[in-house]
Parts: C-alpha cells; structure tokens; sequence
C-alpha cells in the first residue's frame, strides 16, 4: 500500500500498518457516533417531554406556518 506525505513522494507502507491504521480510525470513528448517539437521546428525551412549537415562513409568499409538536410521554415526578 502507498500512501503520499506531504511532499509528492510516495512511501511504502506495510499492510500490516495499513491494517492497524484502519482499525485505529474505525475504533474512533465508533467512540464518535456512541458519542454523538448519546447526546441525541438525551436531546429527544428533553424535547418530548415537553410541548415543541416550530415557526416557519413560506419562502414564497411570507405566510408564517406554525407548527405544534406534543408527546404522549408521561412527565417523571
């Protein structure tokens, strides 16, 4: 396997090292997403329980168009 440094040369790599630099990068590609999963569950969970109301205007003729989002979810307490 080659892969370029910062100049144009190119240097050989070990497939092994390719290897292991793959796994590398797909250990943290999957810590980020267990991450990013996280935050987004935490988010959704804040926002059901709880009324959400979005406001949008139509591009075209600038009518506001509002927009209510409510939860079944029962509140904790």
């Amino acid at each position: 396997m080659a892969l370029g440094n910062k100049g144009d040369t190119v240097t050989e790599v070990s497939p092994e090292l390719a290897i292991k630099q793959v796994d590398r990068h797909l250990k943290m590609l999957e810590e980020r997403l267990d991450n990013m999963d996280s935050i987004i569950t935490s988010l959704v969970e804040r926002v059901m329980q709880q009324p959400l109301t979005l406001e949008i205007s139509c591009p075209k003729c600038g009518q506001t168009i509002q927009i209510n989002i409510t939860s079944n979810a029962r509140l904790k307490g």
